[in-house]
């Protein structure tokens, strides 16, 4: 007979975890032996295959075609074009090559972005073992069904949402989806409703790991319906935000448009109210978008970022997405996972407690550095209580300890790894231990037990049996005498308030005639030696770097998928022990509103699922704060993704995790985010000079061009017409614009960090980039700029018409006033080295690349004026030296007018604070 299909409603939906798995076999309309061939067949076709749906990647041409759309980039092609059609093609060629070259550069960026969800697809094994009709198969992973049975062993790979029908000794290594630090061991009864994702203890999961023991259980989800789909659904839905200076950029680029657009169409009409005809009036339009368009901005900001990409790879910060790197420097939030991240990842025994005494164990990690202490003071010989209750940790135990390229390691299950790692630090030695007292026989851990026992031989016939487990487990196996219940529940209660997961240690003698372990061997008898409380610690360089975020302005929030105790536990020592631990359970029946609130005055965050951290970044965004995301886990995916900059670890990280961020820590470090951080401030502080730098530059072109247009003479044609009497030619305006700004702005890439860096609160994300100071600057010296290129170019031509005809002291004239520019612009780059302190005091000589960039530029400017082709290509004549000393000396005025602007912006700032 053939049984009736599960909808698939019912499969994604019902709470498995809550029902025995006799129901969920019932409800999936199964059996324990598996389905048959045809029902299989059947329920594919319902469902489809267990593989997560991909979505559909932009193209190589609509990647491409996203640089192209951009009004600046539209206004240029327009020029290009029009250049062309009125017969200066070498102008419109040269604007066409600047275009090809800046949309080459995004082109790249943009494409070899990395793809996540082909990541998440790669989680899913190729191959699992299923029950068909009471047989044993093979099968591609991609062809299960809900209401398959299948089985499971150490080193598998779950293929899909699964409810345990049957397990004896199963862990499942879930840290990638859930953030629990240890493996889960499983189990089969029911658990509650409103369970965690964490607490479904009877559930595996698609794309988790069997790390020991085996199991049977019966496919409830597939594919898109798994919790793995739903987090690639997520990551699909999650938004790729904008860095603050792409928006910035974005807007000044608008702004920039539309004023180009206006005063091109002003210029037009002025000059044919003039007299000008119109193909020389157009060409004075397209002159406009050449000069005041800063087509080497794109450029300077693109290098600018590999420059602070490269310096972040050499602090163990890789970036994938250039942007990232400035966005840094403006975070206000950092929200990172805890295992792994903030903790070492690796579980350490932090205390022991006997019914003689308690003793504090120091040392982290699996390294054996560390010492047993009592009352702050270090213990001499070991006590006897507490030398009984290590050996019973280490005898009673299935991992190794080894020694990995000079640091400690474990193999086996972590939690027994710490308990071998605080025996060593006692002095006590495993191999020595085991070889002594040697194990007979052991009943292994069974998650229905809570408890585990060896058998070992202690020498004269005799024999012990080593228990350890659950406390309330251990504890009902005991004798009355010995330490009262109600002390061992004080200190079991005083160790889990700090965190400490607890692990109670018993034993017993028995007769050496006895060969073996029955269960009512272990039933009572028992002596309790102690209790050993352990916690993957923080590591300790990370309290330093939450304590320098804060002092940044940059709150830290941890978002973990481990126990409330445990989590507040690990902020407390981390600083951030303000506010309330709060619960996923508790975000799930937050609203949005009630969720900001929370968001915001809260640090820590425990048993959090992966749709609650994408809510918190969320949350925290519609608060108009810029978000990192630190994590490695899949369930840290879509967040990372969400947030204005995702931060993965790039040793314990999962491939989605680094797929879906935009920076990967190489050595998994949180201060890496603080070294990265400072480094992203000062590329921020960078771009603004280059910013202030290059902005007057195009103001001064435009008054240039527009002065002359209203009140310079018109010249008659030589084929009949009027001309304007033009300060610059059109390809002139562009050698300014590209080589010599570009030439000067990129050192100010390498300048050296500002004082103080790290001690002023984040940028505000509603700051503009063209803040007062920028604009202020930027009219200060674009006017002082035009007026001193005007001058000079005014006074050379009436000079030297007379001497060598008007066209010849046109070139000479417009050389000099190119010229003259250009030693403005070397003038004011040194000081735009600093925003706000004078030269001297940041130290003429501390950036030497500023000094190769004049350089560079002054030999550029020599082939622009005296070499033949440039003089042909660019309309140049040569200058002798009173013309360059001249243009010196105009050009210079820059230097007291700017330190004058400076000193009045700081008195301004002191007397304002």
């Amino acid at each position: 007979m053939t049984l009736a299909k599960p909808s698939l409603h019912a499969t994604a939906s019902a709470a498995w975890h809550a029902l025995a798995p006799e129901a969920v076999l019932e409800r999936v309309h199964s059996r324990a032996e598996g389905l048959s061939d045809q029902e299989a067949r059947q329920r594919l076709e319902q469902h489809g295959p267990n593989i997560l749906k991909r979505e559909r990647q932009n193209g190589p041409w609509r990647v491409l075609f996203r640089q192209i759309n951009n009004p600046l980039i539209w206004v240029l092609l327009g020029s290009a074009v029009l250049a062309v059609a009125l017969g200066k093609v070498t102008d419109g060629l040269v604007v066409l090559a600047v275009v090809v070259l800046n949309t080459l550069i995004g082109f790249i960026q943009e494409f070899r972005a990395g793809q996540a969800i082909e990541a998440l697809a790669r989680m899913v094994p190729e191959t699992v073992t299923a029950l068909r009709e009471g047989a044993k198969v093979s099968l591609a992973a991609e062809q299960l069904v809900p209401g398959d049975v299948v089985e499971l062993t150490s080193g598998d790979k779950v293929p899909a949402d699964m409810r345990l029908i049957a397990a004896r000794n199963l862990q499942v290594e879930e840290a990638a989806l859930t953030g629990e630090s240890v493996p889960v061991r499983k189990q089969l009864p029911p658990v509650a409703e409103d369970a965690s994702l964490g607490d479904r203890t009877n559930l595996t999961f698609g794309g988790t790991l069997v790390t020991s023991g085996t199991g049977r259980a019966v496919v409830v989800a597939t594919g898109d319906t798994t919790e793995l789909g739903r987090i690639s659904r997520m990551l699909g839905e999650a938004t790729d935000m904008q860095t603050p200076m792409t928006k910035a950029l974005a807007t000044i680029g608008r702004y920039l448009t539309v004023a180009i657009l206006v005063m091109s169409v002003v210029l037009l009409g002025v000059g044919l109210l003039r007299g000008y005809v119109i193909s020389e009036a157009l060409l004075v339009a397209i002159t406009l978008a050449v000069a005041a368009i800063p087509e080497g901005l794109p450029a300077i900001v693109t290098i600018a970022l590999a420059i602070g990409v490269q310096r972040m790879a050499a602090r163990q910060a890789v970036i994938r997405k250039l942007p990232a790197v400035e966005t840094l420097g403006s975070t206000t939030v950092i929200c990172s996972d805890k295992t792994g991240t903030l903790t070492r990842n690796e579980m350490t025994v932090q205390a022991l407690w006997t019914p003689e005494g308690s003793w504090s164990v120091s040392g982290v990690g699996y390294a054996v550095q560390g010492e047993l202490q009592r009352e702050g003071q270090t213990v001499g010989e070991l006590p006897r209580t507490a030398a009984e209750l290590l050996r019973a940790g280490v005898l009673c135990n299935d991992a190794s300890l080894q020694s990995q390229e000079g640091k400690g390691a474990i193999t086996g299950d972590p939690t027994e790894g710490a308990l071998l790692v605080v025996a060593e630090k006692a002095g006590l030695r495993v191999g020595e231990l085991r070889d002594r007292f040697a194990r007979v026989d052991a009943i292994p851990f069974e998650s229905e037990n809570q408890f585990m026992a060896t058998l070992n031989e202690e020498g004269e016939g005799q024999r012990s049996i080593f228990l350890k487990g659950a406390l309330e487990v251990v504890l009902k196996r005991c004798q009355s005498e010995g330490a009262a219940p109600e002390a061992v529940l004080a200190e079991m209660d005083r160790m889990a308030g700090k965190g400490l997961r607890v692990l109670a240690v018993a034993s017993k003698s028995v007769s050496g005639a006895s060969s073996g372990l029955k269960p009512e061997d272990v039933e009572g008898g028992f002596t309790l030696l102690g209790l050993q409380g352990m916690i993957d610690p923080p590591r300790e360089e990370v309290i330093a770097a939450v304590r320098a975020c804060h002092e940044a302005g940059i709150a830290v929030k941890m978002i973990t998928g481990d126990h409330q105790k445990t989590a507040e536990s690990i902020g407390h020592q981390l600083g951030l022990a303000e506010g309330k631990v709060v619960t996923g359970q508790e975000l799930a029946r937050l609203d949005d509103a009630q969720l900001r609130e929370v968001a915001a005055s809260s640090h820590v965050f425990a048993r959090v699922a992966p749709e609650h951290k994408l809510r918190l970044v969320k949350a925290l965004q519609a608060q108009h704060h810029v978000v990192a995301m630190t994590g490695d886990g899949v369930n840290d995916a879509p967040a990372l993704k969400q947030a204005n900059i995702g931060v993965a670890m790039g040793i314990t990280g999962t491939a989605v995790s680094k797929e879906s961020a935009d920076i990967v820590l190489t050595d998994d470090n949180f201060t890496t985010i603080v070294s990265a951080v400072e480094e992203g401030r000062r590329v921020y502080d960078n771009l603004v000079k280059s910013l202030a730098f290059v902005l007057p530059t195009n103001l001064g072109l435009a008054l240039i061009l527009a002065f002359s247009v209203a009140f310079f003479p018109i010249q008659e044609l030589a084929g009949g017409g009027l001309a304007p009497l033009m300060p610059m030619l059109p390809v002139q305006f562009l050698w300014i614009n590209l080589v010599a700004t570009v030439a000067l702005a990129l050192p100010l890439a390498f300048e050296a960090k500002e004082p103080h860096l790290m001690q002023r609160p984040p940028r505000a994300p509603s700051e503009p980039v063209l803040s007062r100071f920028v604009v202020g600057r930027t009219a200060v010296a674009a006017l002082v700029m035009a007026a001193g290129a005007i001058g000079l170019f005014t006074w050379e031509f009436r000079t030297e018409t007379d001497r060598v005809g008007a066209e010849e002291a046109m070139r000479e004239a417009q050389t000099m006033a190119v010229t003259t520019v250009i030693l403005f612009q070397i003038f004011y780059l040194l000081m735009c080295r600093s925003l706000h302190g004078s030269l001297f005091r940041l130290g003429l000589f501390s950036n030497p690349i500023v000094f190769l960039g004049i350089g560079l530029l002054l030999l550029l400017q020599l082939g622009f004026i005296y070499l033949p082709f440039m003089q042909k290509l660019f309309g140049t004549a040569p200058l002798g030296w009173a013309e360059w000393g001249l243009s010196a000396l105009v050009a210079a005025v820059i230097l007291p007018v700017i330190g004058a602007e400076k000193a009045w912006r700081n008195r301004r700032a002191a007397s304002a604070s």
